[in-house]
């Protein structure tokens, strides 16, 4: 039995856009302050393993702003291949590659190019050769079919108009009995349709 999920009248690229900006400032500016928690504080609040976070370089925990911890939901086997959705600036991404070791190999994919470069510099650092970062949308993921053993995303499925569209990509790129790790906010509540087509309301 399927059921037809309705997706929300929002401008897309106008959201899209949105995003980015925000997104943005907190990879060129993580410590000026935003309406949301970020960094190595929200990664304690979230209850993040320290010795996970000294794993990884200082320049992927700043400007962490995740709302979960998908590492609390099942652990990462070495070799294991991973598809990072919404990868930010790289700390979950980075996290997956350091548990899944040098055989493993790790996806982060996001659509905000200063998080992109700020997690790729991170990866550098790290030394880690088996993590790289990808241009792309949750909807439309730069992935080959059936490519992970592990899809893991923070923070990033509550901005997508069209979680329907998004859990069908991740479907796709997963291996026959893959998991899935999602750490992310949801509402109890029905949301006026007139508050979906309000992108201001979408960064709250």
């Amino acid at each position: 039995m399927t059921t037809n999920v309705t997706v929300p009248d929002v401008d897309l690229e106008g959201l899209r856009c949105e995003i980015r900006k925000e997104y943005a400032e907190v990879a060129a500016n993580p410590g000026r302050g935003f309406h949301f928690h970020t960094g190595r504080t929200l990664a304690r609040i979230l209850q993040y393993d320290e010795a996970l976070l000294d794993a990884v370089p200082e320049t992927a925990v700043e400007s962490f702003a995740g709302t979960g911890n998908p590492f609390s939901l099942g652990e990462i086997p070495r070799g294991s291949r991973v598809v990072d959705v919404g990868s930010g600036a790289g700390i979950d991404s980075l996290i997956a590659g350091h548990l899944a070791g040098p055989d493993g190999r790790v996806i982060g994919v996001d659509m905000t190019a200063e998080m992109r470069e700020r997690a790729t510099r991170a990866a550098g650092e790290a030394g880690f050769s088996h993590v790289e970062f990808r241009e792309g949308y949750a909807e439309q993921l730069p992935v080959e079919d059936g490519w992970a053993d592990i899809v893991i995303s923070n923070g990033s499925i509550n901005l997508c108009p069209d979680k329907a569209a998004v859990y069908r990509e991740i479907y796709r790129v997963l291996k026959p009995g893959g998991k899935v790790q999602i750490g992310d906010i949801m509402v109890h509540k029905p949301v006026p349709e007139e508050a979906k087509r309000d992108i201001d309301l979408w960064k709250v």
